[in-house]
């Protein structure tokens, strides 16, 4: 078999993973800040991010500039407004992960508000387009305990969970982005333990809110239990109460 000699002289280019490049968008506190408030899965204005960071406008606008040019961000415009979003779920996935690996970094709380709203971040969240916080990740235990899902390599749906998912109303949970996969975990920040993600925590979340189970805040990405859900989870998923109110206190410091 002819094999080309290599000719040292010829230049050769060949492509690997960037990951400082990757660190290097997120290692400004002011990026990572608007990239953790855009997981609630909506679209922000260069201005509402800009006043949610407590920057100026145009600092706001180089960090978005990065942002988008990195692939976190996707953007849109209309006219003189410029609207900004995570790039994908799968941006999504990759912060909330990165998120539960990272240190903790004490924070003052100067406010009863202030402490409620960190309650019940705490307790159930939004993670672009799935249930996130101590709710999620009860969820997803629950969902192995009763065997709707198993632990092979990472989670998988089972045909109990595939029955499951009929009987609430959910034939067709398959992906429609090819790409995206059927079943997927995050690490929870919170607890640091896994949530159900991908195509299937997508279509729950979506089921809940439909059902008024769960209710989204305005501008925020805390989501309520309802009357209704906290009957639901119980019936549906044995969740007990403890899965289903917010702390009372703000769980201890770490690290």
């Amino acid at each position: 078999m002819y094999m080309k000699r290599w000719d040292a002289d010829q230049e050769s280019v060949a492509e690997t993973p960037d990951l400082a490049a990757l660190a290097a968008l997120l290692a400004d506190r002011t990026r990572a800040a608007i990239c953790m408030a855009l997981l609630d899965g909506g679209t922000w204005t260069a201005g509402e991010l800009a006043e949610y960071a407590a920057v100026a406008p145009s600092t706001t606008t180089e960090h978005l500039n990065l942002l988008v040019a990195g692939g976190l961000l996707a953007e849109e415009r209309q006219g003189r407004r410029r609207y900004v979003r995570l790039a994908g779920p799968e941006t999504a996935e990759t912060l909330e992960n990165l998120a539960g690996l990272a240190p903790y970094r004490r924070v003052p709380v100067r406010s009863l508000a202030e402490a409620n709203h960190r309650r019940a971040l705490h307790h159930a969240r939004t993670c672009y387009d799935h249930i996130a916080g101590a709710l999620g990740v009860a969820i997803a235990d629950a969902m192995t305990e009763r065997g709707l899902l198993a632990r092979d390599y990472g989670l998988v749906l089972t045909a109990a969970g595939a029955d499951w998912l009929t009987a609430l109303g959910l034939p067709d949970t398959a992906p429609a982005d090819a790409h995206r996969a059927h079943v997927r975990t995050c690490l929870d920040w919170t607890v640091r333990r896994q949530h159900l993600s991908g195509a299937v925590g997508a279509a729950l979340y979506r089921h809940a809110l439909e059902r008024a189970w769960l209710v989204k805040a305005v501008a925020t990405r805390i989501l309520t239990v309802t009357a209704a859900g906290r009957a639901a989870f119980r019936a549906q998923l044995g969740l007990p109460d403890e899965a289903l109110f917010p702390s009372l206190t703000l769980p201890p410091p770490r690290g």
